[in-house]
């Protein structure tokens, strides 16, 4: 399997509670290649426009105030099947059924504050990571 790269963002809960260098640790633990990084307080707009396809969803609001409150740490990760091993590496959405030793497990607390988000597909990837980063930034 070809390397790929893919989006992930640590969510402001895990930030708040420092764990932000566990989850990196365990992102290079994994053997991904760290290829950009950045911690950001999203404004309004960014949130709603990176999670617009949720827009008509009753959730969206409460994720936009979410994402909002304070800041996230976001990067650009590389390996084989870079998508497949970092969303197998998070787990499930709600933490209370993921995997044991996953992201979401250790360090989730619900569904709505799961610590992490990560593309869903190369090509989700491709836009996600376009919409925080110049390919100037991406090593």
């Amino acid at each position: 399997m070809p390397a790929e790269r893919t989006f992930f963002i640590i969510k402001p809960d895990a930030v708040e509670k420092k764990h932000v260098g566990a989850i990196l640790a365990r992102i290079e633990q994994e053997g991904f290649n760290l290829l950009a990084l950045k911690r950001v307080h999203l404004s309004r707009k960014q949130a709603e426009g990176f999670y617009a396809v949720h827009r008509e969803r009753g959730f969206f609001n409460e994720l936009v105030e979410f994402m909002t409150r304070s800041p996230v740490v976001m990067g650009v990760i590389e390996k084989d099947g870079a998508v497949g091993a970092w969303r197998t590496l998070m787990g499930a959405t709600d933490p209370a059924k993921a995997d044991a030793n996953t992201i979401r497990k250790l360090f989730g607390a619900n569904v709505g504050e799961n610590a992490t988000h990560g593309s869903d597909s190369l090509d989700n990837a491709k836009i996600e990571i376009g919409y925080f980063f110049a390919a100037s930034e991406v090593g």
